[in-house]
C-alpha cells in the first residue's frame, strides 16, 4: 500500500505498548548516523535504513579532501554563514556547536588540528576511520543497518514503507521514525530528491531544491575553453552582485569551479533568476594591487616587445589571466594603462548557468522551516523528524556542511527521545 493521498493531522507513527521502542531511521549519512547515535543512548532499539549498499558513501567522498567536520572561527560568525536559515537553525548548532564536534571526533579516536584557514580536519585526513569507529560504537549499542532499501512512503497504518532490488515491498514497524535522505547532490551516492513527491503528497511544505556549492556555466570561446581548461587561477577575488570573495578556482570546459566560486553559488543563483538584468560575474585578477598601484608599472616603455610578454613582466599575469582579459574585452586590449589597469581588476564575464547538481557539494532548499517544530518534528506527521541536508537551509564549504548535518541529526534523535517520553 502506498501512502495516504491526503495528509492527516491526527496521524501517529506506531502504538507504544512497551518500554523499549522501535525507532527506524532512514538514511545513513551524517545526519542519520548522529540521530542513531543519540536514540541508541537513550535505550531503544534502532534499525537504520539505507537504499545504497553499504554506509557512509557521501562521508566516504567528503573526506577524499580531508574530511572537513567543521570550522574553528567563533560562533557568530559561524552563524551568519547559514543566511536566512539562521533563525530556526541557529538553537540546534548552538545545541551541538563546533567544540562538540570535534570533542565527538575525539571520542571515536579521531584527533584533530585546525588548518592555516582555520577549518577542523582529523589528523589523519580520513573519512574512513572515523566512519568504522562509528559504526562499531552503534553495533556496540545493538543499532541494526539495513541496505538496499529504497523508502517509498507510509502505508495506510502510517508505517514506513520500503522497496528492495528486486521490486519487493517491505513495511517496517515503528514508533517513531527520523528521515534523513540527504538533499539532491551527487544522486549515485543515494541522495537523488525521490523523497521530495513522496512530501509534498503527505501535504509537507518543500522548497525547490537546487544545485549550491557547484560550479558555474560560461559560455567560452573555442580558444579558451580548448587551450585553459584544467588551468587554476590563483589569488583572485570573484565579485557577483553585492557579494565578493577571494579565493582560488579552476577553467573547466563548460565554466569555472572552485572555493571562490562555491562560496558565491547562493549570489549566482539570485543574479540568474532576476531577469530585469544580465548575469554576470567579474573576476579581480589583482586584489592586492589598486588600479593606480597598476597603472605605474603598465606606463613603462613598452621596447617593441609584445602585449602577452609586457603583461607578464610587468603585473605577473599568467597565460589563463591573459586569456580571461581577452575573453571579457575581446581580441584586442586597451593600449591606455589605466584602461587596461581597470581591465585587470574587472574582468567581466555573462553567466550562463549554474553546474548540475549531479556534481554539486551540496543542495539549497528542502523541508521548510514552516513544516516542522523546535524538535525537528513533522507539524502533519507526529513522531516523524527531519535532519540534514533534506531541510531548508544551504552554507559555504568549510565545515559549515558537516556542522549542520551532524547537529540536526541530534536534535532529532533528542526529539524523538522526548516524543517517546511523552507517549509513554
Amino acid at each position: 500500500m502506498g501512502p495516504r493521498d491526503e495528509p492527516e493531522d491526527e496521524f501517529r507513527i506506531g502504538p507504544l505498548t512497551n518500554r523499549m521502542k522501535k525507532i527506524i531511521i532512514i538514511g545513513a549519512g551524517p545526519a542519520g548516523l548522529m540521530a542513531a547515535d543519540v536514540v541508541s543512548a537513550g535505550g531503544h532499539a534502532v534499525t537504520v535504513v539505507d537504499r545504497m549498499p553499504s554506509i557512509g558513501r557521501k562521508f566516504l567522498i567528503a573526506g577524499r579532501g580531508g574530511l572537513n567536520l567543521t570550522h574553528s572561527e567563533p560562533i557568530e560568525p559561524f552563524l551568519r554563514r547559514y543566511g536566512d536559515a539562521r533563525d530556526w537553525l541557529e538553537r540546534h548548532i548552538r545545541g551541538f556547536p563546533p567544540t562538540d564536534l570535534i570533542a565527538f571526533a575525539h571520542a571515536l579516536g579521531q584527533e584533530t588540528f585546525v588548518g592555516s584557514s582555520g577549518r577542523v580536519f582529523p589528523k589523519r585526513m580520513k573519512a574512513s576511520p572515523m566512519l568504522r569507529a562509528w559504526l562499531a560504537r552503534l553495533a556496540g549499542r545493538g543499532v541494526t543497518f539495513r541496505a538496499r532499501q529504497r523508502w517509498v512512503g507510509f502505508d495506510a497504518q502510517g508505517q514506513p514503507e520500503f522497496q528492495g532490488e528486486a521490486g519487493e515491498r517491505v513495511v517496517m514497524q515503528a514508533d517513531a521514525v527520523i528521515l534523513a535522505l540527504g538533499g539532491a547532490s551527487w544522486p549515485r551516492l543515494g541522495s537523488d530528491g525521490s523523497w521530495v513527491p513522496i512530501l509534498q503528497k503527505l501535504g509537507i511544505e518543500i522548497a525547490s531544491i537546487e544545485p549550491t556549492n557547484c560550479g558555474v556555466r560560461i559560455a567560452w570561446s573555442e580558444f579558451l575553453a580548448t587551450r585553459f581548461a584544467g588551468e587554476p587561477l590563483k589569488r583572485i577575488a570573484i565579485t557577483v552582485g553585492a557579494k565578493s570573495g577571494r579565493g582560488e578556482a579552476l577553467i573547466t570546459a563548460t565554466g569555472l569551479e572552485g572555493g571562490a566560486i562555491y562560496a558565491l553559488t547562493a549570489d549566482v543563483r539570485r543574479a540568474l533568476a532576476d531577469t530585469t538584468r544580465p548575469a554576470t560575474l567579474t573576476i579581480d585578477l589583482r586584489p592586492d594591487l589598486s588600479v593606480d598601484e597598476l597603472v605605474k608599472p603598465l606606463s613603462r616603455a613598452r621596447d617593441k616587445i609584445s602585449t602577452a610578454a609586457f603583461l607578464h613582466r610587468t603585473v605577473g599575469l599568467p597565460p589563463v589571466a591573459r586569456a580571461l582579459l581577452h575573453e571579457s574585452a575581446g581580441r584586442t586590449l586597451p593600449v591606455a594603462p589605466r584602461e587596461l589597469a581597470h581591465l585587470i581588476k574587472h574582468v567581466t564575464l555573462p553567466l550562463a548557468g549554474l553546474a548540475g547538481i549531479e556534481r554539486a557539494i551540496s543542495s539549497a532548499g528542502g523541508i521548510m522551516a514552516i513544516a516542522f517544530d523546535e524538535q525537528l518534528m513533522l507539524h502533519r506527521r507526529p513522531g516523524c523528524f527531519v535532519a540534514g541536508e533534506m531541510l531548508d537551509w544551504e552554507a559555504p564549504t568549510g565545515g559549515y556542511l558537516l556542522q549542520a548535518c551532524i547537529a540536526t541529526g541530534r536534535a532529532a534523535g533528542k526529539g524523538a527521545l522526548a516524543w517517546l517520553d511523552r507517549q509513554s
